[in-house]
């Protein structure tokens, strides 16, 4: 656990002169076993938790200088110090590191307004796998002299190189807002509502998430006594947040005259606007308490593919279909980030059914497959946020055109020739 980067640098210089392998590991909040070791080769597990100052907050600049493992939540709360805000924000935000954010190009419920942390890091600094240190620190919004450079390593996984510290964009506070939770009677009314709504409010949606009745229940279920403040009398729901720096506006009045109008365009069936942040805030614990209400619910096989947007409700309905037809017992539902087209597809499998390991990874595997199968028809991606890691190299190869993998691999050759960086993840550790 290295406290500098001189001594990360000193660390992969010395792994690399005795052809060590190296794997980068920040919070370990990964899905996709990016950040673990595996067991065909001796390597060293780089944990960058130590490196966790944060070094510079411009605000004339609306920028912040981090060191690879500040927390989100740390990085969150010196930003509204200094009446910014980093709008980064994932289920994981008390725990995830933004060297692993970096690496994986993390997504979160605010890309349909910021973007991927992608559009949110201005500079790098990365130790390479020979051990020298690139300095790419700038906090440049326009810099056209050449390669963008800071960006291969943005969602590489570690693969290129070691993060060691990230220039982040900052962004005005927000000093007002408003959340609502709808009712809606189909994933295209979904899709219709964003656009009204884009329309009507413009840039001040901050968050705009889909989750199924089903998925809903579950976490109604198994969720610790959350509440729902609506009746789930409606198949979907969208859970929406609009936001504005100006004190001025009246962020609720607006919203609820918004879906006022929606409803009479029938795009809304019911809806619930809260009152106060506290209101909010329970209806956002029903997004943020997903991932451990389906983990109590049974053996959960998630997906995290994205589609465009106007192929949501099609692909939906595929995999529904699918998945309901070709695996027994299996519970499926929906959540994600409608404006940008990345659902997470949810099998939860019963546990009375499924009483072995080998039983679950059956059926985890034909869910995926049905899962990617379905995205890669209709234009998708089989990984929208969470990254290849060592988990879905096989699908990448299948799914991914030949020629992106052969430029991958000329990439992955060029940085890092004796594949001492987190080999196995994104790329097979043989055939580069």
């Amino acid at each position: 656990m290295p406290g500098s980067t001189n001594e990360v640098a000193e660390l992969v210089k010395a792994c690399a002169s005795l052809g060590v392998a190296i794997v980068p590991q920040g919070g370990n909040t990964g899905l996709t076993g990016g950040a673990v070791a595996g067991a065909d080769r001796p390597a060293v597990i780089l944990n960058l938790s130590r490196l966790n100052r944060i070094r510079e907050i411009d605000a004339g600049n609306n920028s912040l200088t981090a060191e690879a493992g500040c927390i989100l939540a740390h990085v969150r709360e010196a930003a509204e110090e200094r009446q910014r805000q980093f709008p980064l924000l994932l289920g994981s935000v008390g725990s995830c590191e933004i060297g692993g954010l970096v690496s994986t190009n993390a997504g979160g419920t605010g890309v349909l307004r910021y973007g991927n942390m992608r559009e949110l890091v201005l500079g790098l600094e990365v130790v390479l796998p020979d051990g020298r240190v690139w300095d790419g620190l700038r906090a440049l919004r326009k810099d056209n002299s050449g390669y963008d450079l800071k960006q291969l390593f943005v969602g590489a996984e570690g693969t290129l190189g070691v993060v060691t510290a990230a220039v982040l964009k900052l962004f005005p506070r927000l000093n007002v807002s408003a959340t609502a939770m709808v009712g809606l009677t189909g994933v295209q009314r979904a899709v219709d509502l964003l656009r009204f709504m884009q329309e009507q409010v413009g840039n001040r949606i901050e968050a705009f998430e889909i989750m199924s009745r089903r998925q809903i229940e579950i976490v109604l279920e198994h969720g610790h006594g959350l509440q729902s403040p609506m009746e789930l009398d409606s198949p979907w729901f969208v859970l929406m947040e609009i936001a504005d720096s100006s004190p001025q506006w009246d962020a609720i009045a607006e919203l609820e005259k918004t879906l006022e109008a929606a409803f009479e365009r029938e795009l809304v069936a019911n809806a619930v606007v809260a009152t106060d942040v506290a209101k909010g805030n329970r209806i956002w614990e029903l997004r943020h308490n997903i991932s451990e209400a389906n983990k109590r619910a049974g053996f959960t096989v998630s997906n995290d593919t994205s589609v465009p947007v106007s192929k949501l409700p099609l692909f939906i309905d595929l995999v529904t279909e699918r998945i309901e037809q070709q695996v027994a017992g299996a519970a499926v539902c929906h959540a994600g980030h409608i404006g940008d087209g990345n659902i997470h597809v949810i099998a939860v499998l019963s546990r009375s059914i499924y009483g072995t390991p080998e039983q679950c990874e059956t059926a985890a595997t034909k869910v995926n497959l049905i899962v990617h199968e379905a995205s890669v028809e209709l234009g998708g991606s089989i990984s929208a946020e969470h990254g290849i890691g060592r988990m879905h190299v096989e699908r990448l190869e299948r799914f991914k055109p030949a020629i992106d993998l052969q430029m991958m691999r000329m990439v992955k050759s060029a940085f890092d020739p004796s594949n001492l960086m987190n080999p196995g993840k994104i790329l097979r550790a043989t055939g580069l």
